[in-house]
């Protein structure tokens, strides 16, 4: 949050996910001028590229690695994200 600039207006994509519709969670999008994009009920492809991506990032990045800290794991997630846009292959 704090990189972000005064204009910017993220979007956050969601699925229907109980988590996701409490209204603490709505409550804070809302106090940090965040836009909540969900997926309509039991339709996946409404988010299909997103849901696509997190599904890579956790079987290659994830899928049984613990982190020692926060700062380990925020900075194996910048580095995946990297490695993905710029060198992975993708079909």
């Amino acid at each position: 949050m704090s990189k972000l600039k005064p204009n910017d207006k993220p979007i956050i994509h969601s699925d229907q996910g109980w988590q996701y519709q409490m209204r603490f969670y709505q409550q804070q999008l809302q106090q940090y001028g965040l836009i909540q994009s969900m997926s309509r009920k039991g339709n996946c492809l409404d988010n299909a590229s997103m849901e696509s991506f997190f599904g890579i990032l956790k079987s290659e990045c994830f899928h049984g690695k613990q982190f020692e800290s926060i700062e380990e794991l925020e900075q194996t997630v910048k580095e995946y994200i990297h490695y993905y846009n710029h060198e992975r292959i993708k079909v």
